[in-house]
């Protein structure tokens, strides 16, 4: 319940979130040293380091945004469905490529052989699972393939900048989530539009095992100024509203907006592909990692763990609370902490430009 007063399902729901939030997150680990090289950076190697870069990313989210309301309101879903699917299609190439490499190398095959059959097999499994989503849009299948993609992007972007500018950039986009939420409000629109077209950009706890997404409606701005309800925001972890076979008595499921697990994610991935080659070296068959590159990772992780659990205690109480301004505060202040520990604080900046 949002009172504060809820039960074990809900607190199961909202461990399950955070299971799924730190799976995202060590997939983009596993599979990071395969992506780790000039040609597969958005922007190569120099632009890794160029603000400008940073400014771009954050216009194109703002232009996205302002599209799918656009088209929403124009009654075009079609053209933002498709769209998006297409784009999740391709997200998911950077998760299960090395995937497959990995799966063929077990199986025997040699030399570029594993890589061959990868760049085959992981456009025709994504497919299928697009085309999955798309036939039946059930919670479980939003979550397997909004955790793939979650992964996929986390590596594309995380590689593509340094930690400070994917600081800026989360910082940024923290501002921009409170203001969504709590002043244009728009997100709550964006967030029902989502729901609606069943679309794994945001992923689902359901509080009880019978519970269907398919039949969820997106009702957020409806009941954004209720007594009792959270203000739900496409980045934050809004409970779904009540069923009509729930009596009233308590939520569904609660939601998170995948952006809440790529922003720090991040920042995870940044830290493992940029910070200086200290410690042992620790395996990974796609390529080499060192121990203070992973253990500022993990501390990374560890600080958004800490903003989700801060976070959860706002929607335990159902006040309304966007999701990145505690959990990029949380990932960047454990980005310090454990850089400061582990490679040094003169690591933690790195020059940047404008251009």
């Amino acid at each position: 319940m949002a009172d504060g007063k809820m039960g074990g399902m809900a607190w199961t729901s909202m461990i399950g979130m955070a299971g799924m939030f730190v799976t995202t997150i060590c997939i983009g680990i596993f599979i990071q040293p395969a992506w780790n090289f000039e040609e597969a950076k958005a922007f190569g190697e120099e632009g890794s380091t160029e603000a400008k870069n940073i400014i771009f990313e954050l216009m194109m989210i703002l232009l996205f945004t302002a599209l799918v309301i656009w088209l929403a309101r124009k009654g075009l879903q079609a053209a933002i469905k498709y769209f998006i699917l297409f784009a999740l299609w391709v997200s998911m190439l950077y998760a299960t490529v090395p995937i497959f490499a990995l799966i063929g190398g077990l199986s025997g095959l040699e030399d570029q052989e594993p890589w061959r059959f990868a760049f085959y097999a992981s456009p025709v499994v994504s497919l299928l699972s697009i085309v999955a989503l798309y036939k039946y849009p059930e919670w479980w299948v939003v979550n397997g393939v909004g955790m793939v993609v979650g992964s996929g992007v986390i590596v594309m972007l995380g590689i593509s900048f340094v930690p400070v500018l994917i600081c800026v950039f989360m910082i940024a986009a923290a501002i921009y989530d409170y203001w969504a939420v709590h002043r244009s409000k728009h997100m709550l629109e964006l967030a029902d539009t989502m729901i609606d077209l069943k679309l794994p950009v945001v992923l689902v706890a359901p509080k009880d095992a019978s519970y269907s997404f398919i039949g969820q409606k997106g009702d957020m701005k409806t009941k954004e100024g209720a007594e009792g309800q959270d203000q739900p925001d496409g980045s934050g972890f809004p409970p779904s509203p009540d069923s009509e076979d729930s009596g009233g008595k308590g939520r569904d499921a609660l939601f998170m907006g995948l952006g809440d697990v790529i922003f720090p994610g991040m920042l995870v991935i940044s830290s493992l592909t940029y910070m200086p080659e200290v410690g042992g070296e620790v395996f990974n068959p796609f390529g080499t990692m060192y121990l203070g590159q992973l253990l500022v990772a993990i501390g990374t992780l560890l600080g958004g763990l800490v903003g989700y659990a801060k976070l959860m205690s706002f929607v335990a109480k159902g006040e309304a609370q966007p999701g990145l301004p505690l959990l990029n505060g949380g990932a960047i202040m454990g980005y310090i902490i454990s850089g400061i520990i582990f490679v040094g604080p003169t690591a933690l900046w790195q020059d940047i430009s404008l251009f």
